[in-house]
């Protein structure tokens, strides 16, 4: 957790109508202006990690997620949909944990969330170079300016930009005309395990045995012909229906068939 602030100890946040945490009120009001402050809650932290474990490999140290945030556990509920926040010591990269995630924007040029921005958009640029065959290299400063150019269009329609969609515009930035199929390399790898699987040739097939219940077609033809009379016609038990007392009536003054 971040610690260039010891001043902050709790913070009220509200739900806004794009589903985003917005910060209502902040224990140390001298350091944070909460117009437009957005707050990353449990769910969204839990997918900015996922899509962080894709830079793993080009050198992302996800310690840095604890030192540019400040975590928030949940105090109490308050009315109106508002629940106030709590600081917490525990760690943003425990699964069990279900922590808000304040960014430590204090030094928003130099600081560990400024960093986290950097680390990120520098790794995605090199995953992207690895997994697309672009004409000339993808650089740092031409997703910064496409990030730079979304940001502005929000601010310009009113909209305040939240850290978590900051975050995510980065981890899943993919420049336009091209798509990266992240399907593909999971159907690849599937393909690989598949090919692994030994062959079954018509040299292994093997023949059933037949056994007692594979004559069912059998039985059920001898049933059937020993139902049928010597007339050929199907003996009529009178215990298989169900009639009236009228109907018995007429079937006593009606002559019986001989067998």
């Amino acid at each position: 957790m971040s610690q260039t602030n010891q001043k902050l100890e709790w913070c009220v946040v509200r739900l806004g109508t794009d589903l985003n945490w917005w910060v209502e009120e902040i224990s140390d009001e001298i350091h944070w202006d909460v117009d437009g402050l957005g707050i990353i809650d449990p769910r969204q932290m839990s997918y900015i990690l996922e899509q962080c474990d894709s830079l793993r490999e080009y050198g992302f140290d996800p310690d840095i997620i604890d030192q540019a945030f400040y975590a928030f556990s949940i105090s109490k509920e308050l009315p109106e949909g508002r629940i106030q926040l709590k600081l917490s010591r525990e760690s943003l990269l425990d699964d069990d944990m279900r922590l808000f995630a304040l960014p430590d924007i204090m030094d928003e040029d130099k600081g560990p969330y400024a960093d986290l921005i950097d680390q990120i958009t520098r790794y995605r640029v090199k995953l992207l170079n690895d997994s697309i065959e672009f004409d000339q290299n993808l650089t740092i400063d031409e997703l910064e300016e496409e990030i730079r150019e979304r940001q502005n269009q929000d601010l310009m329609e009113g909209r305040a930009v939240h850290f978590f969609n900051e975050i995510v515009n980065i981890l899943e930035y993919v420049p336009a005309g091209y798509e990266l199929d992240e399907e593909d390399r999971a159907a690849s790898k599937g393909e690989e395990d598949i090919d692994d699987l030994p062959d079954f040739g018509d040299d292994d097939e093997e023949t059933l045995e037949e056994d007692d219940t594979m004559k069912w077609d059998e039985d059920e033809e001898e049933e059937e012909d020993e139902d049928l009379d010597e007339d050929g016609d199907r003996d009529e038990d009178e215990d298989d229906y169900d009639v009236d007392d009228d109907e018995e009536e007429e079937e006593e003054d009606r002559p019986r068939r001989r067998r």
